[in-house]
């Protein structure tokens, strides 16, 4: 009697154990979802301002229209990434569009002291902002989900239930390199 009490308290525990290892697992790839969406949230916003801060620009820098198109093309690529690797390489084109459209506003004093333009600016920049701050929370969610997969004895429950490691959201070339300042 004693060794059958025994045997179903040691299933119980390893029961619970298993348990608690697949709703960490959940919990985990849950939270890589929701930091991803956050992403996505602000990644949207910003391309929802680019088309307001071009007819601004267009209206001063009529002219400049290559830097206008390399905005508008890269705020589309942007919208159709859905991927974190895609995602990442469009948002370094659109950072990259968006910094030439900001050097515009150098080279045209009535568009830099222009309100509208200045409060696109403003807005756009806390929204770089939160795209810094979401892309660090996802990278640092993914950071523990992977390492959580790979872990034993959590990476035995993840294989037999196709739990996969999540991709980093990661810096291109141009994101990396040195910023160039010239005066």
């Amino acid at each position: 009697m004693i060794p059958v009490i025994v045997l179903i308290v040691i299933l119980v525990v390893l029961g619970l154990i298993v348990m608690g290892l697949y709703n960490g697992l959940v919990r985990l790839r849950n939270k890589v979802e929701a930091a991803w969406a956050q992403i996505d949230v602000q990644l949207t916003r910003r391309s929802e301002l680019i088309p307001n801060l071009v007819e601004t620009v267009k209206g001063y820098a009529a002219h400049e229209k290559e830097t206008l198109d390399a905005v508008i093309q890269a705020r589309n690529a942007a919208q159709a990434a859905t991927t974190p690797g895609d995602a990442a390489a469009a948002d370094n084109m659109l950072t990259g569009a968006l910094k030439s459209v900001f050097a515009l506003a150098e080279a045209y004093p009535d568009l830099k002291a222009n309100q509208n333009f200045l409060s696109l600016q403003e807005t756009l920049t806390g929204t770089e902002d939160k795209i810094a701050y979401a892309r660090q929370f996802y990278n640092d969610t993914v950071n523990r989900y992977n390492t959580k997969i790979q872990s034993v004895p959590s990476s035995i429950l993840a294989g037999m239930f196709h739990f996969t490691e999540r991709e980093y959201f990661e810096a291109g070339g141009a994101a990396r390199g040195p910023v160039n300042v010239s005066f």
